[in-house]
This record gives structure tokens, sequence and C-alpha cells, in this order.
């Protein structure tokens, strides 16, 4: 929090398959195993293009999600590339979030419950999903990052930010994205 890059837009990939891309995603991907986090936005680690990564809990993971070809199985990262967001309805649920940006803080955010999201993979491929929940919450959450908003902004009630470690006290488990 306070670096200028996750404060602004971020700008759209031209080529998901140049190789610096291919590099970018190297870096995200091991960045995100290091830090023990569930997503990452290219922001995140200073580079002001639309990318992101985050892995599907497994009990987040849809039948579809299970079944489909494409890396995004329960547990795995997906990578997208000029990902988009649209809510399917106009349900929000509250819930906690942290932030790899924001660390040792959570806060309870309203989010939209059902979305379909798309953007590309690094091999141009498109990809098209409909998430709830949590999976939902996390692609959210990443996307925020490309528009240069963190969770704090989010959240509507400040009395609901407080340190992971009282969070964890009070018996609710935050994992960063």
């Amino acid at each position: 929090m306070g670096n200028p890059v996750l404060l602004r837009p971020a700008q759209p990939v031209l080529d998901p398959a140049a190789p610096e891309i291919a590099e970018l995603i190297h870096d995200m991907i091991e960045t995100m195993a290091a830090a023990d986090g569930i997503g990452l936005a290219a922001p995140q680690i200073s580079v002001p293009l639309r990318v992101i990564i985050f892995r599907v809990p497994h009990e987040s993971a849809t039948p579809e999600t299970e079944e489909d070809d494409h890396p995004a199985q329960a547990g795995a990262p997906l990578i997208l590339i000029n990902p988009e967001i649209t809510p399917l309805n106009d349900e929000k649920i509250d819930d906690w979030e942290a932030c790899l940006s924001v660390p040792g803080l959570c806060g309870q955010v309203s989010r939209f419950r059902y979305i379909r999201y798309q953007g590309l993979t690094p091999d141009g491929q498109l990809v098209a999903r409909e998430a709830d929940d949590f999976h939902a919450r996390v692609v959210q959450h990443e996307c925020d990052h490309l528009d240069g908003i963190l969770y704090p902004q989010r959240m509507t009630d400040l009395s609901t930010l407080m340190f992971t470690s009282q969070a964890a006290h009070y018996g609710e488990q935050v994992e960063p994205a």
C-alpha cells in the first residue's frame, strides 16, 4: 500500500504471448506462492498491466471448473489477461478480505455473489466462466487491483477493519489475495 502503481488503472496487454508477459506470469506465480496468497495482480508487483492469477480453492470449485481442460482446476492457478467481470444479478454478500498489498489487516467487503468473468490465457485463448461466493470474491478482488482499487476503498464500515491476528482470535479465517 502506498505504491503509486496500485492507485491507477493498469494498461491492457497487447500481446498475451509476448516473452515479457510469460516472464511476468512466472514472477507472479512465484510471488504468490512465496507469500502464500490465493491471488495476485500485476500491479501488486509494480507492473501496471492487466494480468491476474488466482487459485480456485477446492471447496469453491464448481463441477464445470473441475471438469474443464483448462488449468483452472481446483487449486491450480488460473492466469487471466485483460479480464472483464459482469455481475449476473444485484445480490451482494459481505465477507472478510485480506490482501498481500495491505499486509496484516483484513476487513469486511461487500461483493457481487454471482459473476461472469472472461479473459485471455497466455496463449491467447478466451476463458469465460461463471463464479459465485468465494470464487467470485477472489476474481473481483484481483480485478479491482487492475482498476487502482484496494479492498479498504470498498469497505462501507471501517469498524470491521482489523489486524488479521485479531480476526484469527475471533475465529475468522482470512486468506490474503
